[in-house]
């Protein structure tokens, strides 16, 4: 009875490297409407922080102009407010001391009617003298009444906001927020992989750039369904390719797909099978591998991953 055949110790896969978290493609901003390429700030191969300026468009002038008339309005609001506030200031201090007036007139003219009303009982002032000091004491009331409504008036306006100046402010934030249409920024620290645009073009759907973080690269390799029960995180994997010379990319299995997909990437060979079920799998590439991999994004590798047994 013949023996049976030994197992491979090794999956063999193709598949192809990539930046972590894949390749990234730099859109125009959501309303940009036909704004087209006015400036495109870096070249393919820059390096970029998270927030960087990728592209202008010709859209970008008008819409700072608009900023700049909203933050003029909101200097000039703000100016007249600023009177506005200095003359109410002063006409609550002289209204303040208008009333001041009035309680002062208003409490010698009690105090005079006391007086009056004192000596008509003893019989020394005459009724004409306590009705003229009966008066004066009721318009002396009167006028601190008029007085006092007079300063209330100044209640509040002094420190108050005023509903234009809180609308020109408005109106300034959602022009500064509207300069974002006019830009394509990075999304985060990465490299610019490919520009798709140039200045005077407008972006189709391809978009302006494609871009990714190169500093850890990884791999997505297509593991034929028969071989993923084979596999488990963790797993050593060895890259390689004719463009990266006689030593492998090294890496390890990092995420196994749940879910069978078609074949993509097909080898040279005739008799290669072009209509295979795969499992893709995520492959993270050690710090020196992921160095010697940044210039190659998209580059078909075959992968080798290591199963429990074989060496290295």
């Amino acid at each position: 009875m013949a023996a049976p055949a030994p197992v491979s110790q090794a999956v063999l896969a193709l598949g192809r490297l990539m930046p972590a978290g894949d390749v990234v493609t730099l859109a125009p901003p959501y309303g940009a409407s036909d704004a087209r390429i006015a400036r495109l700030l870096v070249a393919e191969g820059d390096r970029v922080a998270a927030g960087a300026v990728i592209a202008e468009l010709d859209s970008l002038p008008q819409l700072e102009a608009l900023r700049d008339s909203a933050a003029a309005t909101v200097r000039a609001r703000a100016a007249a407010l600023a009177q506005t506030r200095v003359e109410i200031t002063s006409g609550a201090a002289q209204a303040r001391a208008a009333r001041d007036a009035a309680a002062a007139a208003r409490d010698l003219a009690r105090s005079e009617l006391d007086r009056i009303a004192g000596l008509a009982r003893r019989g020394v002032a005459t009724p004409a003298q306590l009705d003229a000091a009966r008066t004066a004491a009721t318009e002396a009331d009167r006028a601190h009444d008029r007085a006092e409504a007079a300063l209330s008036r100044y209640a509040g306006l002094e420190t108050g906001e005023q509903a234009d100046i809180l609308l020109a402010e408005s109106n300034l934030a959602v022009a500064r927020a509207d300069l974002a249409r006019a830009r394509v920024v990075a999304p985060g620290p990465g490299q610019v992989l490919q520009l798709l645009a140039r200045p005077g073009e407008k972006p189709g759907t391809a978009g302006v750039a494609t871009f990714g973080d190169t500093r850890a690269m990884q791999a997505e390799i297509e593991v034929y369904q028969t071989d993923v029960a084979r596999l488990a995180p963790g797993q050593a994997v060895r890259l390689s390719a004719p463009a990266l010379g006689p030593a492998p990319l090294d890496g390890q299995v990092i995420r196994i797909g749940l879910q069978v997909g078609r074949q993509s990437l097909v080898a040279e060979e005739p008799a290669a099978h072009t209509d295979a079920r795969v499992v893709k799998v995520v492959v993270a590439l050690t710090p020196e591998a992921s160095t010697r991999a940044a210039g190659f994004t998209g580059l078909e590798v075959v992968a080798r991953i290591l199963v429990a047994g074989e060496g290295a």
